[in-house]
């Protein structure tokens, strides 16, 4: 998740299966957004999905996915180190609610690697 208006370095790609210019802010969702790409389950996708009426809030959710199915998927891109701070916590827990909502229930947090 982040800020609406997000001022920080940006990658601009275009991608198969992304409806408009994917636009990662870092390494982690640039990765997944490559992995959705190529993914047979993903029909298309969305980055950087605004969370409208969001109480915390102007924030988007990192991808809002598609599946061939036709059901919804949503992904929240967070490094491992920062897991465990109260307000990454307090913001994953919105999204995740602000889906449920919605009836999205294939709700996840894409974590990196331990080195």
């Amino acid at each position: 998740m982040r800020k609406r208006n997000y001022k920080g370095r940006c990658t601009k790609k275009t991608l198969p299966k992304c409806q408009d210019v994917c636009r990662t802010y870092d390494a982690l969702q640039e990765v997944y957004a490559e992995v959705l790409s190529q993914s047979e389950d993903i029909k298309e996708f969305r980055c950087n999905v605004y969370l409208e009426g969001l109480k915390e809030g102007d924030y988007t959710s990192d991808f809002v996915c598609t599946k061939q199915d036709g059901s919804i998927m949503v992904r929240e891109c967070v490094y491992r180190s920062r897991l465990t701070k109260p307000m990454n916590y307090k913001l994953l827990e919105a999204s995740r609610e602000y889906w449920r909502h919605r009836g999205v229930l294939d709700w996840g947090i894409i974590i990196n690697a331990e080195k």
